[in-house]
Order: C-alpha cells, then structure tokens, then sequence
C-alpha cells in the first residue's frame, strides 16, 4: 500500500510500514494518478517539473525504444541521455521509477545526498512507487501432519516474482502466504497458480525437525517438499536425474545451510548478467571458477542449481558474505506458524541446544551503591534464568523455543502477527513517548529527549514527553498507539514503579505499543508480556543495571533506532558501550525497525589507526529485511559495490576519512566506543 500527498515543490510518499520517500522538483506541480508503467508498480502519480530530486540511490536508466541501458557513476559522474523514451529506476527505499520523454541529465549532489534528474525545460513524467514490504497475499490451512505441512510449505515460494536469479533482489521476494492451523490442509487456488514448477525437490524424513530445517532452502529454490520413509534427505532434479545425499540431523543443519549460502551467493554474482547490473567485487570469483554468468542467468532453474552444485563449498567459502539470520525454534506443530515470517526474512532454522553458563558471561557484581534505583529504595527485582544458546552461521539470532537465553533475541510467534497488525495502521508520523518515572534520572531522560527531537527535524516525529506517571496514566501511555514507548525508571516484581503504587503489564487488555525500552532493572518478564499483549519487540534487562550504564545504553540505543537500525542490531551496537552489555537484551521480533535510515541499508563502521599515520576505515552494511542487496562505499577511489554482509576495507589519510565520515550517517566503532559519524568527523580535521 502506497500513500502520498503533494506539498508545494515536494511529493511525499509512505507505504504500509511507515518508509517515507520525499521526491521534490523545480517548479514542480503534482496532477494526480497516472497510468501503469513498465514496471512492478504499486502507485503512479503523474508530475510536472524541470528538475527532480530523489533520495541518495543507485540509479539506472532503460531506454524504450532499444535494450540499451546506462548506470549512473557511482562516483558521481553525471549521466547525460539523449532524446528518447526512457525509464529512471532509483533504488530508493520505496522502490522508485521515473517515465519520461526526452533528454534529460542524471547525476548526484557533490556529498551524495541526493539522485537528480534535470531536464531542459518543464516535463510531464510518470513517477512509480514499489513498497518494499508486502503484506502477506492469502492464507494456507494446515493440520498437524508432517505430510502435510511440508506439502503447505512447498507453496510459500509463491510469492516469489521470478525464478531467475533476479529473486536474491528483495524486492523481488514477496511475504509468503500465512499458515493456519486447521482440520486439513486447505490451499487457496491462487497460491497453486503463482507456484512454479522447477523441477526441483527436496525429500526428507517423516519428521519436523527436517521439515523445518529444510524449510529455508526449499523457499529459496521453491522446490516441492516430499515426505518420505529414509533417513537422509535428498536434493532431486528430476529432468536432470540428479539425485544429492543431505546429511540425517544434526548434520542436516550444516548442509542446508552450505547450500542455502552457496547457491544465494552464486545468484547474486549471476544476476548481473541481467537487466539491473553493478560493478561488484565479488564478479571476478565468477571467472575463477570458470561459470558463465550470461549463460547460466538464462538457464532453467535446474540447469543452474545443477552447475553450482559442481562448486566445491571451499572453492569460496571464504568469500561469502555473512549470512544475516539465524532463528533456533523448537519443530513441532506450534510453531508451524511462525515459517512464513522466519522465510520472509530469509532466516536459516536449527532446532535449540543450550549449554550451561560459564565463567564471568554474566557478571555478578558487588557495587550496590551504584546500581539503577538502588539508592532510591527500590524493590526486589525479578529473577532470570539464563541459558546459553549453541550459535551457528548468523550475523543475527533469534529464539523461539523455551528457556532465556543470552547473545540472541527471545521471540514468539504472535510478535510477527502483531507486525502485521502494525503494517495496517494508517499513520502519517511516527509517535513517541518518553517516560521518565524517576527524577533521579533526569540525564538519561534529557538526552534521549533530545535524540528523539534532533531527528524530527529530518523525519516525521511526534514526541511527548511524560514525568512521574501513576499507574493508571502509564498503563494508557501502553495502550495508546504510540509507535515507541521509551521508559525510565525502576522495574520491580510487582511491575514498573509509578508516583502511587506498580503497573503490572498482565493488568492491561491490549498493549497498543509498537515497540518499546524498558531502561530498568530486571524488565525482561514486563517485556514478554507487552509483547503478548501485542508489542511487536522492545529492549528489556535481565538484572539490576548501572545507572551510569543505563544512560549510556539509553541514549545510543535512542539514536540508533531512530536512524533505521532494527532493534536487535541497536541493542547489540548500544551495549558494547558498557562492560555490563550483557544484562540487556531484545524480546519479540528483533529483526523489527521503527524508522527508516538516511540510507536504506544502516551501516556500521569501524575506524582505527596504524602506526603509520594512515586511517583503516571498514564498513559493514547489512540488514535483516533486504537480504541480496548491495552497498557503494564513497571513498574517493572506490570502483566497487559490495554485497551485504561483506565488510570493505579502505586506507584513508586524515582529511578523507573526516570527509568521508561527515558525509555519510553511519555508526562508527572508534577506540572501544560507539560514535556518531558526523560528530566523530571533527576529530580528524587538520
């Protein structure tokens, strides 16, 4: 669902999950919907202008007239088209096209902030929106049947929009239909018509725990899933009487994921045999092990798993990117539910195993004095007991099994149901309240006041700001339909402190958050509950914090959220300010974001300093949502894109990286602490 309204020079567009795109133009007048276009579009609207500014993006242009098309520099190189029909696709975060006839430049701002089209005088041109995020198309009915649900999940890929190597784009990628649990499986007619046939199957024994392991691999390829009487799964292609061994469990979790990770990894190098082609690093591993791109970019489905199953797992092992996602579910019939969300986000599954906590993992300290709340009387808080999760291939991991781990996300299913509820809300900005339920930490509460307000100035945010709530103020706070809820103050057994007595989070009917921080001591189990009462993830503690600590955590936590970085992600950044990290953690669905960055994908960068006088600048970008998309670092020398989830390495002097870091909106890891590029480019100016 796209939304837009016009506002003198500028069109403003958001879709169902609250991204914003702002287009603006000279002399622009906005005349309404326009027609369908050549492209995957959700809304057109038909503008007049002589110039219009887009969102930093990769750009491409297609002519209409012929199959030529052109990139723009991502060097900033400007792009001249002559007279002609063309289509302008900027890779923004709503996906965005430009209709137009004539000539036209394409280039972008000196600091990169903006992608520009000008024409030679005022033209009427078509703009096309995509959202990104899609909304789940129809529903399965599943029975408590292996036989079945791996029947029910040879259908999920129809969501895909292609079965080229196109599908490694996100965008490409739609929500797979929903389970529900029912009496006998029940497949709506159109979800039979949108799976393709590939010829590829994936058989496994008659048992969850290969069904669910397999899952990933099977959306990915949409392959049929078969169940069989056999110990080792297998990998068929039928026209090619090809017939791959799959370890038996355990061994199971580490094949699908090799081949899951190879063969995305392949596509993505492939696909840039097709229409929307970059440079990127990775291309030359193509040639080395002798695969041809064009060939094989055109091939069936079979042909081209057939070819990379030919590639030994080591022959580029140590070039593939990180995999983004790794969620541990307990495989029976409960959680059947949850695949639909865990395959949308393209995450690996593995059955939970734990080990016993060692050492200092969780520290228990003896500086009473200092923890949060201690010298204002507060109660007793609420114990955890924490297990450690047996982690595999994953930038980030989730649980959705009993137990409380630590290093991982604690979800559940109705998290991801809420998500979509959250999807349905028509709003226009993205509502915040902060809590500040203890003069005592009045710093805290300033600071990310503060964070929260800044950023309004560039994203559409409304802030309240509450102090010293009773508990029948906060509980209204939690049922009113604020985007983020951000409390400071004390967390005891009986729930969250107020001025006359404690707001247990089981005492409300509905939790209309959609996200909250808990900043208070031993939160984890309110957390939990706001979640099922309908939250869709929020930051909590395990124990009794620092309140130094605290106001750390709080105010980086803030801003990273409020750039685009998930909750996960913003918590994990957050708490490697504090020795203590460890005693925060993220429930619900951690892979969550509640704004929209500068740049579509949040970056991360680390700096440090040889002792040659040169800069070391690497940068990290990935996210959970748009697994297959790929980044251009904007070094001064930089030829390159790289993949997500693989880090680039740049040798900077002084006065580059301070250009480089006051250019870009990124958080930096700097000399063993967190920073803000922007402000951590004044350190290195001459």
């Amino acid at each position: 669902m796209i939304e837009w309204e016009a506002s003198g020079n500028s069109l403003r567009v958001v879709d169902a999950d609250g991204t914003e795109l702002s287009v603006r133009g000279g002399a622009l007048s906005v005349d309404g919907p326009g027609p369908d276009i050549p492209r995957p579009v959700d809304e057109t609207v038909v503008v007049t202008a002589d110039e219009l500014r887009f969102p930093h993006a990769v750009a491409y242009a297609f002519s209409l007239g012929s199959v030529e098309q052109y990139e723009l520099d991502p060097n900033g190189a400007p792009l001249s088209l002559a007279p002609g029909e063309y289509v302008v696709d900027v890779d923004a975060d709503i996906k965005t096209y430009l209709r137009f006839s004539g000539e036209a430049t394409v280039r972008r701002t000196d600091d990169f902030a903006e992608t520009v089209v000008t024409f030679p005088e005022r033209v009427r041109a078509i703009v096309g929106f995509r959202s990104r995020h899609e909304l789940p198309a129809d529903a399965i009915t599943v029975p408590d049947s292996v036989d079945a649900v791996a029947r029910a999940i040879s259908h999920l890929s129809s969501s895909h929009k292609t079965d080229s190597p196109d599908r490694t784009y996100p965008t490409l990628r739609g929500h797979p239909p929903l389970f529900e649990r029912g009496e006998a499986l029940e497949i709506p007619d159109c979800i039979r018509a949108d799976t393709p046939d590939t010829g590829i199957e994936l058989a496994v024994p008659p048992c969850y725990e290969s069904l669910f392991v397999v899952a990933p691999l099977a959306y990915y390829l949409q392959a049929r899933v078969a169940v069989e009487n056999r110990v080792d799964p297998c990998l068929r292609l039928e026209d090619r009487g090809i017939e791959r061994r799959l370890g038996p469990m355990p061994d199971l979790e580490r094949d699908v994921e090799r081949l899951l990770r190879k063969t995305f990894f392949l596509d993505c190098l492939v696909r840039n045999a097709g229409p929307y082609r970059t440079t990127l690093s990775e291309a030359s591993i193509l040639d080395a092990l002798e695969l041809d791109s064009e060939a094989l970019y055109e091939a069936t489905p079979q042909d081209r798993l057939e070819a990379y199953l030919e590639v030994p797992y080591a022959a580029l092992e140590h070039r593939l990117p990180d995999w983004h996602l790794a969620t541990y579910v307990t495989p029976d019939y409960d959680h059947v539910d949850a695949l639909p969300f865990l395959l949308d986000r393209m995450s690996l599954l593995s059955l939970p195993r734990t080990s016993t906590l060692e050492g200092r993992e969780l520290v228990r300290r003896s500086l009473e004095d200092f923890y949060r709340g201690e010298r204002s009387g507060a109660g007793q808080v609420a114990s955890v007991d924490i297990v450690k999760p047996e982690l595999r291939s994953g930038r980030v991991h989730g649980w959705l099994a009993d137990g409380v781990p630590i290093d991982v996300f604690k979800s559940t299913t109705e998290a991801y149901y809420n998500r979509l509820e959250y999807l349905k809300r028509s709003r226009d900005s993205t509502s915040i309240c902060v809590v500040l339920n203890d003069p005592e930490m009045s710093g805290e509460h300033e600071d990310v006041a503060e964070i929260y307000r800044r950023r309004s100035e560039e994203l559409t945010i409304d802030l309240a700001v509450e102090e010293s709530l009773r508990t029948a103020e906060l509980a209204r706070v939690f049922e009113d339909e604020y985007d983020f809820v951000h409390y400071i103050g004390h967390c005891e057994t009986d729930g969250l402190r107020c001025s006359d007595g404690y707001l247990s989070a089981d005492s409300l009917d509905r939790c209309n958050a959609q996200t909250f921080f808990l900043n208070a001591c031993g939160s984890f189990y309110e957390g939990m509950t706001l979640v099922e009462k309908g939250s869709v993830a929020g930051a909590v503690t395990f124990t009794k914090v620092l309140n130094e600590h605290a106001v750390k955590v709080g105010s980086t936590f803030a801003k990273l959220l409020v750039h685009g970085f998930s909750i996960e992600r913003a918590m994990r950044l957050a708490r490697r300010r504090i020795m203590m990290g460890k005693d925060y953690a993220v429930v619900g669905d951690g892979t969550h974001s509640l704004t929209q960055g500068e740049h579509r994908l949040p970056t991360t960068a680390t700096v440090e300093e040889p002792e040659d006088g040169t800069h070391l600048l690497a940068f990290d970008c990935y996210s959970t949502r748009v697994t297959g998309s790929y980044y251009f670092p904007h070094t001064e020398d930089n030829e390159y894109a790289y993949l997500c989830g693989t880090e680039s390495y740049f040798t900077l002097s002084a006065s580059e990286l301070e250009t480089i870091l006051a250019e870009c909106e990124a958080s930096v890891i700097y000399d063993g602490d967190i920073y803000w590029s922007r402000e951590l480019s004044r350190k290195f100016r001459s």
